[in-house]
């Protein structure tokens, strides 16, 4: 196995455990919704994770579109998948975190419904790649990925454009807004899922890469079957 994986493996699960330490021992207590603030720390740190992986999608299907390269066509696959899962996460603890906060599961507010949409459009991208075999299956999930790329900002954004359930920012340069102690912690496991992330993203590539070898072998000796 590749030792820099492994060395960056071990890396992330000290983040990791440090993140948790720093989010469940560390971080105070929030004053008005008690211990279930600390799901915070996760649901953040999986949206921050989840924006940065639409965008690697992005920029490697524009490269993509432009080189036909297989490799960035691998590196946009391995980034979709990575951010579907973390976008789950956001879109299963935001409402475990709602409830006793809010008082709902769910309300059709625009960062809510847009994260939805974004979820939607990634899992069809996925779908396109999974079941599609047309020859530009890859050119055509390149499409959508960079239009299902566009609804990030407006998630993003949707809490400065509209009223919305969610609260405006609180964290600005250096923390402000939030107790040292917790932005800390939030800024830990920013990092140990940010690290997370590249390390599914760099494993789900070298999985594809091996994949399209796979399938070009085959597809040569087709062709050279057919010569005979």
């Amino acid at each position: 196995m590749n030792k820099k994986l492994i060395i960056f493996a071990i890396i992330t699960v000290a983040l990791l455990a440090y993140g948790f330490r720093q989010a469940m021992f560390i971080a105070p207590t929030e004053e008005t919704m008690g211990d279930i603030q600390r799901i915070f720390y996760y649901h953040v740190s999986s949206a921050f994770s989840a924006f940065a992986c639409f965008f690697l999608n992005m920029v490697a299907s524009l490269v993509y579109l432009k080189s036909r390269n297989p490799k960035t066509d691998a590196f946009a696959l391995a980034a979709a998948e990575v951010g579907v899962v973390f976008c789950t996460v956001v879109l299963v603890t935001g409402p475990l975190w709602a409830k006793p906060v809010w008082g709902i599961w769910w309300t059709w507010d625009a960062r809510l419904t847009s994260t939805l949409v974004l979820w939607l459009i990634f899992v069809s991208y996925l779908l396109l790649r999974r079941f599609s075999t047309a020859g530009q299956t890859p050119v055509l999930a390149a499409v959508l990925s960079i239009f299902g790329s566009v609804d990030v900002v407006f998630v993003y954004m949707s809490i400065r454009w509209f009223r919305t359930q969610h609260p405006q920012p609180v964290m600005g340069p250096g923390g402000g807004g939030l107790d040292p102690r917790m932005a800390h912690a939030l800024l830990w496991n920013f990092l140990a899922f940010a690290c997370w992330g590249a390390l599914l993203i760099w494993m789900r590539y070298i999985l594809e890469r091996r994949h399209q070898l796979i399938e070009e072998a085959y597809a040569m000796r087709a062709v050279q079957g057919v010569a005979r």
